[in-house]
């Protein structure tokens, strides 16, 4: 049988070696040189005119985000139930209540209609996640969050480059965290990266990230130890160079698979939206987990689905949201199939990809 065709695959080569050694020789490895230059250059790259602040996970981001925004008890957000539990998991610590509403069947991501109906007198603020790397309906929900009076907010963990009529992700909430774990399209080993619409929102993250202080021993506010590491940074700095590149490989990848799969849907792009593809998500609408089995047992092709169980659902989350039902959640959580399209492809594991897809799909038909 062929060598298996993993789902995801992080890139590290020789020049995030050399940096990490870089800084392993300077001495320097905790918080210092290495993340301020990743944070500007972050910016520049993705949220031009916007302050980045690197922290130590994209879960730390968000939480940090929405604590920095506000966000703490008694306090509402509106966020899909379809992602990885982090998303509420973040509203929850701050003592705030996640406010779980259905998606919209092409994004993925929160249905305006739904979020609107959802809004009450304690929402503080709308969190949508560009899942999969296709931007949320973003010109819907602003507008939402503008006549309600309440914040927007941007999970865009795995929507590095992804834009909406040429704005970047990133650039609508009051703050938009991103993740820079090992397999998404960008990484730094470990950490994230969390944009903000003003300096002040800046510092207030960057004091919680670093035990509320910004001047040592001149504590602020309660804080966390969430900060970067320079050998961390150096990585991200490194990678920064290459994304764009691996983003037009995985968008030419979708669009192979686009042309050639058959008997299963492939995910659609809206008009004006800019898809990074960090999954290239299809639905197989019968018999998903055994096309899931078969693709790796009988063609060792690995799948990802993502993902199984909607947060409301989960034994953590259901709390917040007893009795609630999500048509549109659960028949996605039932249909995705996430497939490879990362950059380490060649046009051999595409072609084989699409043979297993195919046949799998003419199989059960």
């Amino acid at each position: 049988m062929s060598d298996f065709i993993p789902p995801a695959k992080p890139i590290i080569g020789d020049e995030e070696r050399e940096a990490v050694d870089r800084v392993l020789r300077s001495g320097m490895v905790a918080q210092g040189p290495e993340v301020a230059a990743f944070e500007q250059e972050f910016s520049e790259h993705f949220v031009p005119g916007r302050p980045s602040v690197a922290v130590n996970s994209g879960t730390a981001g968000l939480h940090l985000g929405l604590l920095a925004a506000g966000v703490g008890a008694g306090d509402e957000v509106i966020v899909p139930s379809f992602t990885f539990a982090a998303t509420g998991n973040s509203v929850a610590l701050t003592g705030g209540t996640p406010v779980f509403v259905d998606i919209e069947p092409e994004t993925f991501s929160l249905d305006p209609e739904a979020v609107a109906a959802a809004i009450t007198p304690k929402t503080k603020g709308i969190l949508p996640v560009h899942l999969y790397g296709h931007p949320a309906r973003m010109r819907e929900l602003e507008k939402l969050a503008a006549d309600r009076g309440v914040a927007l907010y941007e999970d865009a963990a795995q929507a590095h480059g992804a834009s909406l009529n040429g704005r970047p992700v990133g650039s609508f909430g009051e703050f938009a965290m991103f993740s820079l774990y090992p397999t998404k399209n960008m990484t730094s080993g470990e950490g994230g990266i969390v944009t903000t619409v003003t300096d002040e929102l800046a510092r207030r993250v960057k004091l919680l990230r670093n035990q509320g202080m910004e001047r040592q021993y001149e504590n602020e506010v309660i804080g966390f130890n969430a900060r970067m590491t320079d050998i961390h940074a150096a990585i991200g700095r490194v990678q920064l160079t290459k994304v764009d590149e691996w983003t037009k490989t995985r968008q030419q990848n979708a669009a192979f698979l686009d042309a050639n799969l058959e008997g299963v849907v492939v995910p659609p792009v809206a008009e004006g939206a800019v898809h990074v593809y960090h999954q290239y998500t299809i639905r197989v609408p019968e018999g998903r987990d055994g096309f899931v089995k078969a693709l790796k047992e009988e063609h060792n092709v690995g799948a990802g689905v993502y993902y199984p169980i909607p947060n409301h659902r989960l034994p953590s989350l259901a709390p917040y949201a007893p009795g609630l039902d999500l048509p549109e959640t659960e028949r996605a959580a039932r249909e995705v199939v996430s497939l490879p399209v990362h950059p380490s492809l060649s046009q051999g594991d595409l072609e084989r990809i699409v043979s297993a897809v195919n046949a799998i799909a003419k199989a059960g038909s």
